[in-house]
């Protein structure tokens, strides 16, 4: 299993034709690449499972994989369609804010990523005390040498720019306590994903995250 070609090549023109009269004449190109990303998300579905029990195996791939359309009632951007298809919701959470998988498909600008990316108040503050508490934990996950390869450095995320107010700007771990998010990801080009075999490579990818995943959860549970 492999992103197919033309699934980039629709991915390009829709980049280029962003709008709805070329979208409706073009919509069973649309439909074939999304098929294809369909049949991608199950597959990749089953080998995380493998990986990561939390994972269902039998998670329905259609529910998976995002919509074209965009929400354009609060953006300036008007452009009503993606020019990407994500595949989301591949985690055991039950809340909107969840810990998991996101699997990025877009000509030049594709990755696997997991993690938390923007938790909630309730829950940044349960996984910040958890960093507190147990620095050590996450310190041998991102600082791990194949950690730091796959993903760089876990602390070159967005930070708070004062320090939260439960904690001291001397905190030995202050730097990690300032995140705003919590992910780990890893860029992949056009020519990986047209790759038969590609699946194993993200799952095996995806098993660097799934200790960072472990973390989180229990800090959230």
């Amino acid at each position: 299993m492999r992103i197919n070609p033309e699934t980039f090549v629709f991915l390009k023109d829709i980049a280029a034709n962003n709008n709805r009269e070329w979208f409706l004449t073009n919509k069973p190109a649309h439909d074939k690449a999304k098929e294809n990303v369909i049949e991608f998300a199950g597959e990749l579905i089953r080998e995380l499972n493998k990986i990561d029990p939390a994972i269902d195996a039998h998670l329905d791939p259609k529910k998976c994989v995002m919509r074209i359309y965009r929400d354009v009632r609060f953006s300036l951007d008007k452009t009503p369609y993606k020019n990407n298809f994500g595949i989301g919701k591949l985690t055991s959470g039950k809340n909107v804010m969840h810990v998991g998988y996101y699997m990025h498909i877009q000509p030049g600008a594709s990755f696997i990523a997991g993690g938390s990316w923007m938790p909630e108040a309730a829950q940044l503050k349960a996984i910040r005390q958890e960093i507190d508490y147990n620095p050590a934990g996450l310190k041998s996950i991102v600082d791990a040498p194949e950690f730091k390869k796959l993903f760089g450095d876990f602390s070159k995320q967005e930070q708070l720019k004062t320090v939260p107010r439960e904690y001291s700007a001397d905190n030995e771990n202050i730097g990690l306590l300032k995140l705003k998010s919590f992910v780990a990801a890893h860029n992949l080009t056009d020519g990986e994903l047209e790759k038969e075999g590609v699946i194993k490579n993200i799952a095996a990818i995806c098993s660097k995250i799934h200790p960072l995943n472990v973390f989180l959860n229990n800090a959230v549970a």
